[in-house]
């Protein structure tokens, strides 16, 4: 069994960007794009620079947001250039291809805008960020390079044939099943007054941490959304 593995790429401004993405995945056999509101494509460039990948480009699946690009993945990381007000895991692209092919499952790579990167709200729905040890006078890549950077990480990993941790009783929990447990945990925690949503201080951020480093599977999903629809519904019978 191995990974499935799809690139995702945030508000990409250049369509030629784009190509070169699709040309670096191509030569390390990656074949899954993932478009979440580019901002001009489908467009010749993509295709010119794409210099015989030309398949992936037309096979890439346009989203309007990126829920929709991850909510089947069960494992999410995310490219961060910088570091951020509340630490989050973090591997190397080395780590993060081995343990990629380690436990495979249905993967999300995310990758940001050309100015910005991915903005605060996209890297919480990550289980781990990621970030190219490159020169700290000089770290600017292009998009495509950090693309075929990670996209070698990967081919790496595959060939290396790293053993696989047998299959688990049930299966990861995928992003979208996450965002539904966050949000009902976010109504109970607000319905019994631990949470004042006037002054949310970090407190969703930090449990997004620590719930996607634990990365449950799908059965420790549904009993905690038991445990609070038990406490929702003990709250109901209390206002009665």
């Amino acid at each position: 069994m191995t990974p499935d593995i799809r690139i995702v790429l945030i508000q990409t401004s250049h369509p030629g960007n784009i190509g070169s993405a699709a040309r670096a995945m191509k030569t390390m056999g990656l074949s899954q794009l993932y478009l979440v509101n580019p901002l001009d494509f489908p467009h010749p460039k993509a295709l010119e620079m794409a210099s015989g990948a030309d398949d992936i480009v037309n096979q890439a699946i346009v989203v309007n947001d990126l829920a929709h690009a991850i909510g089947d993945c069960t494992f999410v990381a995310g490219t961060s250039a910088r570091a951020r007000t509340i630490p989050w895991p973090m591997q190397s692209p080395r780590e993060l291809a081995e343990s990629i092919y380690k436990t495979p499952q249905k993967v999300a790579l995310l990758f940001g805008r050309e100015q910005s990167g991915l903005s605060n709200e996209e890297l919480q729905r990550c289980h781990v960020h990621t970030q190219i040890p490159a020169n700290p006078d000089y770290s600017s890549l292009n998009l495509a390079s950090a693309v075929q950077v990670l996209a070698y990480e990967l081919r790496v990993a595959s060939l290396a044939q790293l053993p696989i941790t047998p299959a688990w009783d049930y299966p990861p929990a995928t992003v979208e099943a996450m965002e539904n447990f966050y949000q009902h945990l976010e109504s109970v925690m607000v319905a019994t007054t631990f949470l004042n949503p006037k002054v949310p201080r970090q407190l969703m951020t930090r449990l997004r941490r620590l719930f996607n480093r634990a990365q449950p599977d799908s059965m420790e999903i549904n009993i905690l959304r038991g445990i609070l629809a038990s406490v929702a519904n003990a709250l109901r019978s209390a206002e009665k």
